[in-house]
């Protein structure tokens, strides 16, 4: 049955901690359990970060960033998931002190990203849990495929800092590490109290938090074997709340 229904013990957890803390940890096996995902899923879906561009808004001039941008609206009461038309992405100079207040145009999603049924399981799920959370009727979500690459150069998976991002619920998903060291992710309170820090190390580890509570920070990567490619992939995804339809 579609929409909203009995959450498993896994996703209960999961709105336990937002309620309770404002962040929360969803690990792999959590996860997979949650959408239905199998280790041969993520491997596919991981294909995706193959075809990322070069993001040429960085304001530090930073060409370690590859990303591409898309939204859907979802209603999760019958999971109904509609891609929203391209456009380019904004936040204010409040949130982003770095790349803020300026449009960025960044290329669209792939079909074979959209088409994937691993991506709707997830934004069904992760619908169910952020509205039996606060109650939300319809979602407007953003998803940003990002490769952070380090090479012979430092990589900068949050260069603006210690944030939010300007929405209701943030996510970062870890699609892949290669040859790095750093990535550590770390959340904290609305009194800048560290809530935790965590490295996302296994493909479908998952950050939640809930960006009118909490703040987020990720630290620098560096290659290990500068020789060879070193990256790190994530899917961060953002809900925003939307007025419910009548």
């Amino acid at each position: 049955m579609p929409g909203i229904t009995t959450l498993s013990t896994e996703a209960h957890a999961v709105v336990d901690g937002l309620s309770n803390t404002g962040e929360h940890l969803v690990t792999s096996a959590e996860l997979s359990a949650i959408i239905g995902a199998t280790a041969e899923d993520w491997a596919r879906f991981a294909k995706n970060w193959e075809d990322l561009k070069l993001d040429t808004f960085m304001a530090d001039g930073g060409t370690y960033r590859y990303r591409r941008y898309g939204q859907f609206e979802l209603d999760p009461f019958t999971d109904e998931l509609t891609l929203l038309p391209h456009e380019p992405y904004r936040q204010e100079k409040f949130f982003n002190k770095l790349n803020g207040g300026v449009d960025r145009v960044y290329e669209p999603l792939t079909e074979e990203f959209i088409g994937d049924p691993l991506l709707r399981n997830l934004m069904t799920a992760l619908g169910h849990i952020f509205t039996t959370v606060d109650d939300t009727r319809r979602w407007l979500i953003k998803l940003h495929p990002v490769r952070i690459i380090a090479g012979e150069n430092i990589g900068q998976p949050a260069p603006e800092g210690r944030h939010r991002d300007g929405v209701t619920f943030v996510g970062s998903l870890l699609i892949d590490r290669l040859n790095i060291s750093g990535g550590e992710s770390t959340t904290y309170d609305e009194q800048q109290n560290l809530l935790r820090t965590v490295t996302l190390s296994e493909a479908g580890d998952l950050l939640l938090g809930d960006d009118q509570r909490t703040f987020h920070q990720v630290t620098p990567i560096e290659a290990v074997d500068k020789t060879k490619p070193a990256h790190r992939d994530v899917l961060v995804v953002n809900y925003t709340a939307l007025p419910g339809r009548l």
